[in-house]
């Protein structure tokens, strides 16, 4: 009976990550849906999963950079001071990588203005 319980149990914490996972996808969906809308806020809470991976999201910063880069210059003051962190644990190739990320999304009218 023990095994039963314990296969029972790892059954519904199994469902409860996958529901998880798809709420964090729904999530990072969400926020990039807004981003593409012009709200700053999603633009650094896309900046905050990328650079933590959460909400869905792979650690990677450079794409973190680029979405703290995108909120500071809509005057987000949070957004600054995170990209300055981060900056710290990139190379100057990576920061440029991001920068110019930044510009494509900008130049394909991506952001509209907030």
């Amino acid at each position: 009976m023990t095994i039963i319980a314990i296969s029972a149990k790892a059954s519904r914490s199994n469902e409860a990550l996958r529901h998880a996972d798809n709420a964090s996808e729904t999530m990072l969906g969400a926020w990039l849906a807004a981003a593409n809308r012009g709200q700053v806020a999603a633009c650094f809470d896309l900046g905050v999963a990328f650079s933590t991976g959460s909400n869905g999201a792979t650690c990677d910063l450079i794409e973190a950079h680029k979405w703290f880069n995108l909120a500071a210059a809509r005057g987000h003051e949070d957004a600054a001071h995170c990209r300055a962190d981060i900056s710290d644990e990139m190379t100057a190739r990576e920061i440029a990588e991001a920068q110019r990320r930044a510009r494509q999304w900008l130049a394909e009218g991506r952001q509209r203005a907030a």
